[in-house]
């Protein structure tokens, strides 16, 4: 556990395992703690960093913090690899985290090895992706309005449901009720603007997850991005039930859908080999 002054902001972070980088980018509202039993796992694959981004729980929020971007999270993520030597890295994004990685991908590509979006494909890619957004984003400002503790749980019980978050611990709670000033900046800088033109750029492998109890729209766009990625540059693999949309690298390409309806552990930790060790997956 460490910090580190970047971009005139402090940075808290973390690092578990050794090897190849792998960075943890988590979503809007949370912080490094949200990656809990996950990163053990991905200690055993490499050297795993998982930080809060600025604004977010032990991390600085800047004075005055009313508006941010996902390109100023990306610039930071940026600097953090840079400052720690550890590039080129393995990402993984978690919703707004995966717009960050996908930034960071586009305008520091020699920085990234691959890209793994856990629900972070740009919701900005179909018109009903800018619908959800803008209306997200009324409700949360709306509640800050009102009175800015209310904004993690508004935000939450929009995204999630009402049952996602009863479900959530009292610590958990308190995690998206404290970070409620850094849901209202992220929301008011709105979602990462980019085209399908530049998308196709991409020449790293990407993973891309989608959960069957998520919002529809989180599936449509991760199924969108899946097929804007070049077959030459990345094969796409889909996989039924839980929605997973696995690409895999260049050469390696092929599609499928596995009938039983859940992911294969063996085909994702190919994914992974394949990422972190430019192999070939069996």
């Amino acid at each position: 556990m460490a910090e580190l002054q970047l971009n005139g902001v402090r940075l808290y972070y973390e690092e578990h395992g050794q090897g190849p980088l792998i960075l943890c980018i988590h979503g809007a509202g949370s912080s490094a703690l949200m990656w809990g039993a996950a990163v053990p796992e991905l200690a055993r694959l490499g050297r795993v960093i998982a930080y809060d981004r600025r604004g977010c729980s032990r991390s600085q929020r800047p004075v005055p913090y009313d508006k941010t971007s996902v390109a100023e999270h990306a610039d930071d993520a940026a600097a953090l690899l840079d400052a720690l030597e550890t590039t080129p890295a393995v990402l993984i994004g978690r919703s707004y985290g995966g717009e960050i990685a996908i930034d960071l991908t586009l305008r520091y590509p020699e920085r990234v090895r691959g890209l793994a979006l856990l629900e972070g494909a740009p919701l900005g890619l179909s018109a009903e992706g800018v619908a959800w957004v803008e209306s997200v984003r009324r409700r949360v400002l709306a509640a800050a309005g009102d009175d800015l503790t209310t904004v993690g749980e508004i935000f939450i019980r929009v995204v999630l449901g009402d049952s996602g978050w009863e479900a959530f611990p009292t610590p958990v709670r308190q995690l998206f009720t404290d970070n409620g000033p850094a849901i209202v900046a992220e929301m008011d800088g709105g979602p990462l603007p980019v085209d399908r033109a530049t998308l196709t750029t991409i020449d790293q492998p990407v993973l891309l997850v989608a959960a069957a109890d998520s919002p529809e729209v989180f599936r449509h766009v991760s199924g969108l991005l899946g097929d804007l990625i070049p077959l030459g540059r990345g094969g796409c693999v889909l996989l039924g039930g839980l929605g997973l949309l696995l690409c895999l690298g260049r050469r390696y390409c092929r599609r499928g859908r596995r009938a039983a309806g859940t992911p294969g552990p063996g085909r994702l930790n190919a994914s992974w080999e394949f990422m972190l060790h430019d192999g070939v997956p069996p």
